[in-house]
Order: C-alpha cells, then sequence, then structure tokens
C-alpha cells in the first residue's frame, strides 16, 4: 500500500461535497487510513484474512470454450469464487478492520446488488460489529437471496422506498445514517466513489485484483494482455482491476457499463460512456443528470450498475482517454450470462455478464483478461423470468 498522500481530486474530479458535520469524520477517517496503511500490524492482519478467510489469491482461469468462441486466448479473473462470491470483501475486511482500529462499534452501508451488503455483515458477524444494511425495496424485490443471507449473518437490513427504490437511493439513506450518528458509526462504502478519501481507500483496497492478476497472466502467458476488461457501475471492481495496468500503454483497458434498454432509449446506466459530468453522493464524477442538473434515474436489469454515478478516478481515465467506456444492453447482458454458464459451467453475476457480452462480441488482440467480479446465483430470478 502506497505512502502517499490520499488523493482528494483526480483531475477535476473527486472532492467533497458533503455537509459541514461530516468533514471531521472524512478528516478522522483519513487520518486513520494513513495510519494503518503504514502499520505492518494491520496490513498483516488484512492480508491474513484475505489469504486464510477470504480466499485470496484468486484464480486467473483460462476458459478453454470461451476462448474458442470468440478465437483468441480468454482468461477469467475469478472473483467469483471469493468467500461471500464477489470482490466486495476485499474492501469490507479492510474498512472493518479500519473502523475497529477507531474505536467504531456500529456499521452502516449500502448495497445495490446485496453483493456489498453480504460482505460488509460478514465482517460485522466476524468481528462483533453491528450492522445496518440500506437497500432500495426494487434490489431486495431482486436479490432476495442475498438479504436473507445479510439478515443471517445478523445485519438489519432498511428497504428503501424512496425515488427508483434502488443503489442511489440506498447511498442516499446510508449518508443521512451517518450525518445522525457520525460519533459511533462508520461508513463501509461498497464503491469507489462519495467524498474523499473513500475513492481511494476502496481503489487501494480492491487493487490486491488487479495485482494478482498481472501478475498471474505473465506467470500464465509470459506477457501482458492485449486488453483488460470489466464491468463498471460505481467502479470498484473496475478500478481495482484497471490500477495495475494503467502503466502499462501498450494494453487497452475497456469498461463495460449498463445499456439497459438502449442508450437512446434513456432508460440505461452508462454515464462514463455517455460523456456524463456532474456531482453525486459527495463527489464530481460521471453523473447521469438533467439539463438543470437534476439527477437522472438510471436502469439496469443488474442491481450492481443500476446507478447514475461511476467513481472519480474512472471519469479522469476517460477524459484522458486511457481507459475506453462502452455499454451492453439487459438483454445481451443475458444471453452473454446463459453462454458461460454452457460454456465454462460458470453462473457469472449479472454485471460481470455485461462485460462478457461486450468480449464477445468485439473481437481484439490475441489475449484478453477479464474480470469476473461476482457469481450469480443472486441472478437466477431475475434472468430465468426472461
Amino acid at each position: 500500500m502506497s505512502s502517499s498522500p490520499v488523493e482528494h481530486r483526480f483531475g477535476p474530479y473527486g472532492g467533497r461535497y458533503v455537509p459541514e458535520t461530516l468533514v471531521p469524520a472524512l478528516d478522522e477517517l483519513e487520518a486513520a487510513w494513513v495510519q494503518a496503511r503504514s502499520d505492518p500490524g494491520y496490513e498483516r492482519e488484512l492480508s491474513g484474512l484475505l489469504r486464510d478467510y477470504a480466499g485470496r489469491p484468486t484464480p486467473l482461469y483460462l476458459a478453454p470454450r470461451i476462448s474458442e468462441e470468440v478465437g483468441r486466448t480468454v482468461y477469467f479473473k475469478r472473483e467469483d469464487l471469493m468467500h461471500t462470491g464477489s470482490h466486495k470483501l476485499n474492501n469490507a475486511l479492510g474498512q472493518c478492520l479500519l473502523a475497529r482500529r477507531m474505536g467504531k462499534k456500529r456499521i452502516i452501508a449500502e448495497t445495490g446488488a446485496g453483493q456489498h451488503g453480504v460482505a460488509t455483515a460478514t465482517c460485522c458477524a466476524l468481528f462483533d460489529l453491528e450492522c445496518v444494511v440500506y437497500m432500495g425495496t426494487e434490489d431486495v424485490r431482486r436479490q432476495k437471496p442475498n438479504v436473507e443471507r445479510m439478515e443471517l449473518l445478523g445485519a438489519k437490513v432498511v428497504g428503501v422506498e424512496a425515488g427508483a427504490r434502488t443503489l442511489k437511493e440506498a447511498v442516499s439513506e446510508a449518508i443521512r445514517d451517518w450525518v445522525t450518528n457520525v460519533g459511533d458509526s462508520h461508513y463501509v462504502i461498497g464503491s469507489a466513489v462519495g467524498p474523499a478519501p473513500y475513492p481511494a481507500i476502496v481503489r487501494d483496497l480492491q487493487r490486491v485484483l488487479g495485482d494478482e492478476a498481472r501478475a498471474q497472466v505473465i506467470d500464465h502467458a509470459g506477457r501482458l494482455p492485449d486488453r483488460v476488461i470489466a464491468c463498471v457501475g460505481g467502479g470498484s471492481n473496475a478500478i481495482g482491476t484497471f490500477c495495475a495496468f494503467v502503466a502499462d500503454t501498450e494494453v487497452e483497458i475497456i469498461g463495460v457499463e449498463a445499456a439497459g434498454d438502449g442508450i437512446d432509449s434513456g432508460r440505461h446506466g452508462a454515464p462514463l460512456a455517455t460523456g456524463a459530468r456532474g456531482i453525486l453522493h459527495g463527489s464530481m464524477s460521471a453523473v447521469l443528470q438533467d439539463e438543470d442538473g437534476q439527477i437522472l434515474e438510471a436502469h439496469s436489469i443488474s442491481a450492481g450498475l443500476d446507478y447514475p454515478g461511476s467513481g472519480p478516478q474512472l471519469a479522469h481515465l476517460r477524459d484522458e482517454g486511457r481507459v475506453r467506456f462502452e455499454a451492453v444492453t439487459d438483454e445481451e447482458a443475458v444471453v452473454a450470462f446463459k453462454k458461460v454458464c454452457r460454456l465454462e459451467g460458470i453462473v457469472p453475476a449479472l454485471e460481470s455478464s455485461h462485460a462478457v457480452a461486450w468480449l464477445l462480441a468485439n473481437p481484439g488482440g490475441e489475449l484478453d483478461v477479464l474480470t469476473l467480479s461476482g457469481r450469480g446465483d443472486k441472478d437466477l430470478a431475475e434472468v430465468l423470468s426472461r
């Protein structure tokens, strides 16, 4: 982990657009993070938990039948094999350990697909912390198995009825809770979004998957990939993957967002691919909004991509031209979901299926690495209903 100052801005993006009551809490969090990441004891405990509890390193899997289908070599970074079923545990473990160091006994989280909620509830059970998870009621409906898992783990799941009843509203409600209970509570943000220092903290905790993937592909194939691909909602698995390859200018980096019913329909979750910019949940980033600056509702079959914003560092990488962002429709993602099931015997998350759909439709170089950010048990009802 870096000892450099925590970034507040990525070009024009990032910052802190929050109520004054949260500024001392953000300063406290930043100071605790700077101290923790330079403490060998924190690093040792986190590394041990990631290895022995979470199951790191996850495999880099050569997908033979997908490779045959597309006529090139495709490796999947298997975050679906992590304990709790996704990459989200990397960040939740790191932040809950940090909260314990700060003396915070109550943890707040938001969740869309439920994977971050499950990961946070898991850590709270492990560390004996109170856990409250906010989740839009539409996502509660779509992701019932994960709601049941969170409750079994001891978390209180609070359904949010406002707006579209999805991830944006869950984040807003979690922030309201934090403002009210800032003294004894820590808000474990699950994506690389929010006010500084959260985007940098989440990136640093998730980059383990990109660092592993880079070393593994060199070990397996003897070289770097031609393309690195990941799905993008808030952006934690994407920035965790991409940051390990940004300096490798010969590697093309592609982030795949949710086109929903199609970009032209207006019912999508693709702020990066459409060039959007605005302020949401405490930072400036790629944000879907109208000409009056009002936040637009996102849409995706995938609860984890159903969000009108994305991480500020990803927006900066877009503007610099280092990362290209594309978008895939609901129907294309469902087709890819089923194809991975049939060809590889892997049930991928609908989020990851967006990245797979783009890969299947876009011939490129000879070697691709794609992050499978999670498993798709949670999505079976949604897919089978179509």
